[in-house]
């Protein structure tokens, strides 16, 4: 990867953040009945939504790296492909797990059915980007795909469910998943991969 295509990567992927984030802020700001539309603040909670966007596209670049780096090196690991894809299978069911069981346990307050909302969400999304990185590529990548698309942007995603806010998780969670997706479907034009047959 040369200079040149990081930095297409970089500010392709903080332009999807700013404009997911602007949606998703936009969307909430529409379902609240408080907010007074016109004037000032709708300026200013634009610019906020924009640079918030910006914030958390770099932070899902800074994870898309390490997961480029982890790999590479489980890569040089297991010599074996199905090894490798079966410590990504088993990672990713903990974390479904995970984020279901354990935000369950730290907030009693809900009932078990609002924690599988957000899982079932992530599975399905990842689920839609893992098939049409198949379609780019080939069908090896389909399990890498879930794997980052589930529990690299669960991992990237953690500050924010803490908070147990489900404002802040949705606007997290749509520009998060916006880049990240873009990322992972746009790496093979950038490194010039070509698709297997």
């Amino acid at each position: 990867m040369t200079l040149r295509k990081w930095f297409y990567l970089f500010w392709t992927t903080l332009l999807a953040g700013a404009i997911a984030a602007l949606a998703a802020g936009l969307s909430l700001q529409l379902s609240d009945q408080e907010i007074t539309w016109g004037g000032r603040e709708m300026g200013f909670n634009a610019a906020s939504m924009l640079l918030g966007g910006t914030l958390i596209s770099v932070f899902s670049q800074m994870g898309f790296f390490a997961y480029l780096i982890v790999r590479y090196m489980a890569v040089g690991m297991f010599r074996n492909r199905w090894t490798w894809n079966m410590i990504q299978v088993i990672v990713i069911l903990i974390v479904m797990f995970d984020l279901i069981y354990l935000r369950y346990t730290e907030s009693a307050d809900e009932g078990l059915a609002a924690f599988i909302l957000l899982p079932v969400f992530l599975l399905l999304a990842a689920a839609g980007i893992a098939w049409w990185k198949v379609r780019l590529t080939n069908t090896s990548s389909w399990i890498p795909t879930l794997f980052f698309m589930i529990a690299v942007t669960s991992i990237e995603a953690i500050p924010w469910l803490r908070l147990n806010n489900a404002a802040s998780t949705v606007f997290m969670m749509v520009p998060l998943m916006a880049c990240n997706a873009w990322q992972i479907l746009i790496l093979s034009k950038v490194v010039n991969a070509n698709k297997e047959p």
